[in-house]
């Protein structure tokens, strides 16, 4: 079974089951992929459907750090949850202990030793985490540990 079938699998069980709530989150999610694939006439392959749920997760994230500083508890919660539901349809991430790890393979493999070499890191770490690690955290311990 592909994502997207997986996807509506879920979104018919939560009408079954009245989960009002779990229904709109997978509703809106389809809602993307369905626009995607209307823009660029062609169905889509699970890696690309990931790349819109993580994508819709990114976006929840944003809104939950600005409630959060906000001290809009009301407005968080329910994003803590829509994140929840979202992020059982993409790979598991990376932990931060992976990730330095991966990291310091590259850096090691590509010989940075500053800073500068930032431009040199990514392009050989990205397609490695794509996925399965934040974009704005993989670059911000780069950053880190080439300053070091």
């Amino acid at each position: 079974m592909n994502l997207n079938e997986r996807i509506n699998e879920d979104m018919k069980l939560a009408m079954k089951s009245q989960d009002k709530f779990k229904l709109t989150v997978i509703r809106t999610a389809r809602s993307a992929i369905k626009n995607v694939e209307i823009d660029t006439r062609k169905e889509l392959s699970d890696a690309e459907i990931i790349d819109i749920l993580n994508r819709e997760i990114k976006m929840r994230r944003d809104s939950l750090q600005e409630f959060e500083a906000a001290g809009r508890q009301d407005l968080a919660e329910p994003l803590t949850q829509e994140i929840e539901i979202l992020l059982a349809y993409v790979p598991k991430q990376l932990s931060e202990q992976e990730l330095t790890e991966i990291i310091q393979t590259v850096i090691a493999e590509v010989g940075a030793t500053s800073k500068a070499d930032v431009g040199k890191v990514m392009p050989q770490l990205m397609p490695k985490v794509k996925g399965i690690a934040d974009g704005r955290l993989v670059n911000q311990l780069v950053q880190k540990f080439l300053s070091e």
